[in-house]
């Protein structure tokens, strides 16, 4: 980097290259906004990073243990990415609208996800993907799978300006409660429904308007429709692509990168608002930063939660998959009496993120009590053996204040959501707060 012809002035300054900020990032450099992006560690990803087994060794373990001896058990060592933060994309949903829209889809290449499952009475059941499994899935009895498919042909044939096809609902006055009565549906098509298929992590949404669950509802069909066997799609070598392919796009319009750069010192004018960051290389101006929360802590606030996460290396599928080389799991809450439901992400090498024959399960819940380890239990349970584990706990943080005061606009903790649906309205909630304007998502013309 030639540090005598580097410009101090820019449009926006970004902290942090979690996948968040990266999108920002590659966003507002389309826009032709000029972006200086810092990140204080040497890679891409930030809290979402996806690392190799010796770097997750070193991370989680007090004594971590030989490279040579890592792959002697698991295999070449550059072969595995294994994921901080696991999420799915959904098919149709608005991260990969943002992807295509950017043209990021030209730097990552992503493979669907097998299948999804539902824990139920002890075991786990396939999520129907289409109107056949449906049909046949053992989940629901013959008269509730009529009442089903007359709830999901509602949702299908609705139609905002077309009152018939509301039939007497009111989105945004009848409760989701309400909605599932007026089909007659029973508890446990409930929870299917919301859990499977609109995946709300707890029972809150049922004394809420309808609409969010609703438009959940549709995305995850929209999504199964999209490609058949599940509605999730993941990169190939890991999420930690997900922040390159980003910043690919962002210094493409310009956008200048340094990592492993620390900010040593913030500035702020006489009115507080946001001035310069000095960095080991100089201080950079802009009237506007963006940051994740670990680099202004004083500007964020715990939600109150905290999130568990297990990261298991397995040397077999996952038992009663029919040996899916990749499949999410969700854990009902009501069924192992908690107030969160738990999620299991698998991977294996068909995804170029571990070596041969071996898979990657990632399991996350929110945290409910002081032995947060014994929360995971029934997960484990469902894996059969675990090669190794690695566990760890993150506080989720949120801002303080939305930025308009200081110019200082700051991201979500990742939530323990299977998805990014609520990653990707954080982006659009502080690209609307930076540029004054919602983020609209039109085709760009190719660049050379």
């Amino acid at each position: 980097m030639d540090l005598e012809h580097m410009d101090t002035d820019y449009d926006v300054i970004v902290l942090g290259t979690g996948i968040t900020e990266c999108i920002l990032s590659g966003l507002l450099s389309v826009d032709g906004k000029k972006v200086l992006h810092i990140d204080k560690q040497d890679h891409y990803g930030g809290e979402s990073a996806s690392v190799s087994l010796t770097e997750l060794y070193t991370k989680f373990k007090q004594n971590p243990i030989s490279k040579e001896n890592i792959e002697k058990k698991f295999g070449r060592d550059r072969d595995w990415n294994v994921d901080l933060i696991p999420k799915f994309l959904m098919a149709n949903g608005e991260l990969t609208n943002i992807l295509v829209h950017t043209d990021v889809t030209r730097y990552v290449e992503f493979k669907q996800i097998s299948g999804s499952y539902v824990f139920k009475q002890g075991k786990i059941y396939k999520v129907p993907a289409n109107e056949i499994e449906a049909v046949s899935s053992p989940l629901m009895g013959i008269f509730e799978k009529r009442r089903m498919k007359k709830f999901l042909e509602w949702i299908s044939s609705y139609q905002e300006d077309e009152i018939k096809t509301h039939q007497g609902l009111d989105l945004d006055k009848n409760t989701m409660d309400e909605v599932y009565y007026k089909f007659g549906l029973g508890n446990s098509t409930k929870e299917f429904i919301g859990h499977s298929m609109a995946l709300w992590t707890n029972d809150d949404y049922l004394q809420l308007p309808a609409r969010p669950t609703f438009e959940r509802i549709l995305l995850y069909c929209q999504s199964v429709a999209r490609y058949g066997k599940s509605p999730y799609l993941y990169p190939l070598y890991g999420l930690g692509e997900l922040p390159q392919g980003f910043a690919r796009l962002s210094a493409i319009y310009g956008g200048t990168y340094m990592l492993d750069t620390p900010v040593e010192k913030v500035d702020y004018d006489s009115d507080g608002k946001f001035k310069s960051v000095t960095t080991k290389l100089g201080t950079f101006k802009a009237p506007v930063v963006i940051a994740d929360p670990t680099y202004f802590p004083e500007k964020c606030k715990s939600t109150g939660q905290r999130v568990i996460r297990a990261i298991c290396i397995l040397n077999h599928p996952v038992p009663n998959t029919n040996n899916s080389d990749s499949l999410q799991i969700i854990i009902p809450q009501s069924q192992v009496d908690r107030k969160n439901d738990i999620y299991i992400a698998v991977v294996s090498d068909e995804h170029n993120v571990s070596s041969k024959n071996h898979y990657l399960a990632i399991i996350s819940t929110i945290v409910e009590t002081n032995q947060p380890h014994v929360e995971l239990d029934p997960a484990f349970k469902l894996l059969g053996p675990i090669e190794e584990k690695f566990m760890g706990i993150a506080e989720l943080f949120e801002p303080k204040e939305d930025g308009s005061k200081d110019n200082v606009y700051l991201s979500k903790s990742y939530d323990a959501s299977s998805h990014f649906e609520s990653m990707t309205d954080d982006v659009k909630d502080i690209y609307f707060r930076v540029t004054g304007h919602p983020l609209v998502l039109k085709e760009r013309e190719a660049q050379n």
